[in-house]
């Protein structure tokens, strides 16, 4: 009878592992079926709704995402920042530093959207969906003119230049592999019935950088979005980028396949976007301002060109390390109170770099409150004294943002503020949720008047954003600013 039974075990397992078998079988028959998407992780609009933030990935370029003068700016991180707020949700932003792989990265949840203007193919529907198009471009040719192209009559110019993309055949263009530009090099090879020579570039570098490449002489040609090319050329009129490769193409953002509520939400907002006014300003400030993209490209305070934020980045570094912190967050500190300005001065009476009052100044010390040294000296003691208030704090973070906040509103509002949250049964310790709310409620007679406020009515919006801005700022910096 055990024999029996075991053979009845057997024969089932088989059944089932057939059953398998043969659902595979139907799956890879299936024209349809297709493993990449099929493997993608699914979450869609509520999940992202649920977690409260929207993970995009970016890319550090010239046009994207950048610092400059101690701001984040760039085409897609003003949109992001306008839809992440429109959906009500955090913005949190990845740098890719691998193009080739951003579709990986997509496929398995790190990310819920690559905004990065990428060309829609079909190829490349295989593996992701994109949204609504964003703006249209063609791909151009990307040459350099002789050294001594001044010097040249026009006719002798022309004879030294590509005008047509056949006379590519035989010669070699420099692009990245898993680009848009690779697939149109392919495509041009097989309609012109000869071969053009690729030259594959890391994945590691953006457009804007392999332009700069060819304007050196260490690549012969390369193909680039006619946009970015304006942009990025418009200070070396070395490169000529007369010849197109394509006709016009749509440039969007990229979703998973199976995000479709998401898309669609995005989907609108785009749509919707793409017809105000503001979405034009976006877009020409980046891919038509030639004066300001040249400014930019020019200032020491540019973060493509130099690992700096302001003319004070040694003052914070010496001045942070006497309190132990990050001078990237202290930056992002002097940025919020001053934009970097010495001559800065408030409707409070505040002045300096750090915007220091003047009794307060004169209690540290500070003889000269517009010296940006002196100022520094002094708000970064002064932060460190609010920062010694709270010792019973143990998580570092959190207890910046208390020190933080005292500096903003003053150290007796951020008490009160806790004893609210004490009192309402949220976390006295704890900033984000916690005493940030209560801060927040200490706006409402009903709050500030109650008998354990000791210090009353505290225009709690101001020590909130402060705090939020400060940090939101400094994971820019962290982004592009190394230590």
């Amino acid at each position: 009878m055990l024999i029996h039974f075991r053979v009845y075990i057997v024969f089932i397992v088989l059944i089932i592992f057939s059953c398998k078998e043969d659902s595979n079988l139907n799956q890879t028959k299936d024209p349809n079926y297709n493993p990449i998407v099929a493997n993608s992780v699914d979450r869609d609009l509520d999940e992202i709704k649920k977690d409260g933030v929207l993970r995009a990935l970016v890319v550090y370029s010239s046009t994207s995402y950048f610092l400059y003068k101690g701001e984040a700016m760039g085409f897609e991180y003003e949109l992001l920042t306008q839809l992440a707020k429109d959906l009500g949700l955090k913005l949190e932003l990845v740098v890719s530093n691998d193009l080739d792989s951003q579709f990986e990265v997509l496929n398995r949840g790190d990310v819920d959207l690559i905004a990065h203007g990428m060309t829609i193919t079909n190829q490349r529907k295989w593996e992701v969906d994109f949204t609504e198009y964003l703006y249209l471009t063609k791909q151009v040719l990307v040459q350099c003119k002789p050294e001594n192209y001044r010097n040249m009559s026009w006719a002798s110019l022309q004879k030294h230049l590509i005008h047509d993309p056949i006379e590519l055949i035989g010669d070699t263009v420099s692009i990245r592999k898993n680009s848009a530009y690779y697939e149109r090099i392919l495509s041009l090879s097989n309609e012109m019935g000869g071969d053009i020579i690729i030259d594959t570039l890391s994945s590691e570098l953006t457009t804007p950088e392999i332009i700069d490449m060819v304007a050196k002489g260490q690549i012969k040609y390369t193909i680039a979005d006619e946009n970015i090319a304006k942009i990025n050329t418009s200070n070396q009129p070395i490169l000529n980028i007369d010849v197109p490769i394509s006709f016009s193409q749509r440039i969007a953002w990229v979703t998973r396949t199976k995000s479709v509520k998401f898309r669609e939400v995005v989907n609108e907002w785009i749509i919707k976007q793409k017809k105000t006014v503001n979405y034009n300003v976006i877009y020409n400030k980046y891919f038509k301002n030639k004066r300001s993209f040249n400014r930019r490209i020019k200032s020491e305070y540019y973060s493509l060109k130099n690992n700096q934020i302001s003319k004070f980045d040694n003052h914070f570094k010496r001045y942070a390390e006497k309190i132990n912190i990050d001078w990237r967050l202290l930056a992002s500190q002097v940025y919020q109170e001053s934009r970097f300005d010495p001559k800065a001065q408030s409707w409070a009476g505040a002045e300096g770099l750090m915007q220091v009052m003047p009794a307060t100044a004169e209690a540290l010390g500070i003889e000269d409150i517009s010296n940006p040294i002196e100022s520094i000296k002094g708000g970064t003691k002064y932060l460190d004294q609010m920062y010694k208030y709270f010792s019973h704090i143990e998580d570092h973070e959190n207890r910046i943002k208390f020190a933080l906040a005292s500096y903003n509103c003053g150290y007796g509002h951020v008490l009160d503020a806790q004893r609210l949250a004490e009192a309402n049964n949220l976390n006295p310790n704890i900033w984000q949720n916690n005493v940030d709310k209560t801060m927040l409620a200490l706006r409402l007679p009903k709050n500030y008047k109650k008998p354990f406020i000791k210090y009353g009515y505290v225009r709690g919006t101001e020590p909130v954003t402060y705090v939020q801005q400060i940090f939101e700022r400094y994971e820019h910096y962290k982004q592009f600013i190394s230590l």
